[in-house]
């Protein structure tokens, strides 16, 4: 049953593709914006007695449809077989996470050492093209016995046309499953931004659960030949390492934190400063709604790091 679904979304992510790739706009945020505006214009119907039947009939209609094909076209994803079940068993203790978080600040270090930044000595992405070209390029490398997906060679990563609002929401990119593109957010932080998209490409590669698409993510940047790329994601792996363990061993946290490198404290503190300014109700409300969104998928809620973490252990060993 889960491979026919498997099977349908390689071919309508393929039509998709060939239909909107070569867009230089979202196609999926434009159709997310119309038909927003057609549902608000249908509750505001609803609101009057003469038409109200009828625009909450239409309005019943449309949130059908929309569901129905969101499960046929993704949502069965969230019910294969889980990347975990490939993997030999190994207990994930603190020892072996502080081991792991140690060779990544050196790993961190060492990287950061060799990418562009600004004038104000904080990492600076040069070419975000080039970045989703390796991506890319990358997922053709991924390990038979983690992945078995159809690579695509067209490249659908769109900048979203809602950045503005999602540097509020907390939302660093998504996966458009009615169109096929890889959405992210272009003002994040460049510490941010080549991981997202290639946890954005993880979506689209078919991986549906987002620990997973971390871990798709992880595997296609750590030991990619772009700086970039690779800096992004052990910094990421890094940070997801001390976030599984700061109420486990704070001390130890703080340790790693000081003996960042000064291009890696600045770019720690430009992320803090990004997330400060765009901080609110609307961070907060998407923050409760992704959460409630992860766990009705089967997953565990947004700010767990577990399975990711599982995942990397055993891969590691």
């Amino acid at each position: 049953m889960i491979t026919a679904f498997e099977s349908f979304f390689e071919i309508q992510k393929k039509i998709h593709q060939l239909l909107f790739s070569w867009i230089p706009f979202s196609v999926g945020d434009l159709l997310y914006l119309l038909l927003g505006t057609y549902l608000f214009y249908l509750i505001t119907k609803c609101f009057k007695k003469r038409s109200r039947q009828q625009s909450i009939l239409k309005a019943l209609i449309l949130i059908n449809i929309l569901y129905f094909t969101y499960q046929i076209f993704w949502g069965m994803l969230y019910f294969q077989t889980p990347i975990i079940a490939r993997l030999p068993e190994k207990e994930i203790t603190l020892k072996e996470r502080k081991k792991l978080a140690l060779r990544y600040l050196e790993k961190c270090k060492q990287t950061r050492m060799f990418v562009t930044e600004d004038q104000h000595g904080i990492f600076i992405i040069a070419d975000i093209k080039s970045i989703e070209s390796e991506i890319l390029h990358q997922q053709t490398k991924l390990p038979t016995i983690i992945s078995d997906k159809k690579v695509s060679s067209i490249n659908s990563f769109k900048s979203s046309l809602f950045k503005n609002v999602m540097s509020f929401t907390g939302i660093l990119g998504y996966y458009n499953p009615f169109t096929a593109e890889a959405q992210y957010n272009c003002e994040l932080p460049s510490s941010y931004l080549p991981f997202t998209v290639a946890h954005e490409s993880a979506h689209q590669l078919g991986f549906a659960r987002e620990q997973e698409a971390n871990f798709i993510g992880y595997l296609v940047g750590v030991d990619s030949p772009n700086i970039e790329l690779r800096y992004s994601t052990e910094y990421f792996t890094l940070k997801t390492l001390l976030n599984s363990m700061v109420y486990e061993d704070e001390q130890f946290v703080e340790y790693i934190l000081k003996n960042y490198s000064d291009g890696m404290k600045r770019d720690r503190a430009f992320e803090k400063k990004f997330v400060l300014k765009h901080q609110g109700l609307l961070n907060d409300f998407f923050g409760i709604t992704n959460n409630l969104f992860l766990k009705s998928n089967q997953q565990e809620g947004s700010v767990t790091y577990s399975y990711f973490i599982d995942l990397l252990v055993r891969y590691e060993k």
